[in-house]
C-alpha cells in the first residue's frame, strides 16, 4: 500500500492527490511557471468549485464557464486562462483514449501484450496535451517513487528524475524539508544555466571583435 502524499502541505489537498490519480495528473500539468505546492493545490480548487474532478465532467464543461471557474481568485494557476484549456484538453484525452480512467495510462498492456514498460508509459504521458518529455519523466518518477507504479525500466525512462536519493523535482517531495531541497536544486540549476549563457555570450562577443 502506498503512503499518503505530501506535495502541498495542505492535508485535504494532499489527500485528494493521494486518492485520485487524475488529480495527481492535473497537478503535474499545472506544475509549470508556478510554485510546486500551489500547482498541486489546483485540483482541489477545481473539485471544490465543480463538485467533481471526473474527467468526463471536466472535458464536457462549457469552456467559458470553466475558464471563469479556473480564474476566480484564488486562481488555479498564475496563467489560469491558458491552463484551464490545458486541463480540459488533458481530460478529453483521458476520456477518449483511456475511457476516463487515467490509471490505464500505466496499466494497459503494451505492444507485446504484457504489462507496459517504463518507456511505453513515458510515451503515453508525452502524448498527453501539455506534457513534454521533461514533465512526462517527472510524472513517471513520481509514480515510481511514491505511488508504487514501477513498470520495467521506469527509472531509466524517467532519466535523472528517477535517480534514487535525488532531490530534483516534485517526485522527490515528501516533506517540507524535501521541498526546500528540491527548490535549492532548481535554484542552482537556474544559476548554472544563467552563468553558462553569460559565458557563451561573452565568447561570441570576443569572437566578433577578433
Amino acid at each position: 500500500m502506498t503512503s499518503a502524499l505530501w506535495l502541498t502541505g495542505d492535508a485535504e489537498s494532499d489527500q485528494l492527490l493521494s486518492d485520485d490519480p487524475f488529480a495527481l495528473l492535473v497537478g503535474m500539468l499545472l506544475d509549470q511557471q508556478y510554485p510546486m505546492e500551489a500547482a498541486f493545490a489546483g485540483p482541489r480548487k477545481i473539485r471544490d468549485r465543480m463538485g467533481t474532478l471526473d474527467p468526463r465532467a471536466i472535458a464536457d464543461a462549457d469552456p467559458d464557464a470553466f475558464v471563469t471557474m479556473a480564474t476566480t481568485p484564488p486562481a488555479i494557476h498564475r496563467y489560469g486562462r491558458s491552463m484551464a484549456g490545458r486541463v480540459q484538453a488533458v481530460a478529453r484525452a483521458v476520456v477518449d483514449d483511456y475511457d476516463g480512467d487515467v490509471t490505464r495510462i500505466w496499466t494497459t498492456p503494451g505492444a507485446a501484450g504484457e504489462a507496459p514498460t517504463g518507456a511505453e508509459v513515458l510515451a503515453r504521458l508525452e502524448a498527453l496535451p501539455g506534457f513534454g518529455t521533461q514533465k512526462a519523466q517527472i510524472f513517471l518518477a513520481l509514480l515510481g517513487k511514491q505511488r508504487g507504479v514501477t513498470p520495467a525500466g521506469w527509472r531509466e525512462a524517467a532519466g535523472h528524475y528517477g535517480d534514487e536519493g535525488s532531490f530534483r523535482s516534485i517526485a522527490d517531495v515528501t516533506s517540507a524539508d524535501a521541498m526546500a531541497k528540491v527548490r535549492e536544486f532548481k535554484k542552482a540549476q537556474k544559476a548554472a544555466a544563467k552563468q553558462a549563457g553569460t559565458k557563451q555570450a561573452g565568447t561570441k562577443q570576443a569572437a566578433a571583435k577578433a
